[in-house]
């Protein structure tokens, strides 16, 4: 049955495609839901990543002078 879902035509070195080949045979999984799955991963990296950047900034002009208690922070 043909899907709706957007689909990405992407070009590989031989190598990386023979890894990926294998490691879906591996799993027992389509090498599109290997791609799909690594694809995920990677975009939960970058967003850690990100994130970990705007904490640090923010880590670097925190004051604890400033800063609302808890209880303060519910009221």
């Amino acid at each position: 049955m043909p899907t709706k879902k957007p689909r990405l035509n992407v070009v590989l070195e031989h190598k990386v495609y023979e890894i990926l080949t294998n490691i879906a045979k591996k799993k027992g999984i389509s090498l599109s839901l290997l791609a799909r799955d690594l694809i995920k991963d990677a975009l939960e990296i970058y967003e850690d990543i990100y994130w970990d950047e705007i904490a640090g900034k923010r880590e670097k002009t925190f004051s604890y002078e400033r800063a609302l208690s808890h209880k303060e922070t519910w009221e």
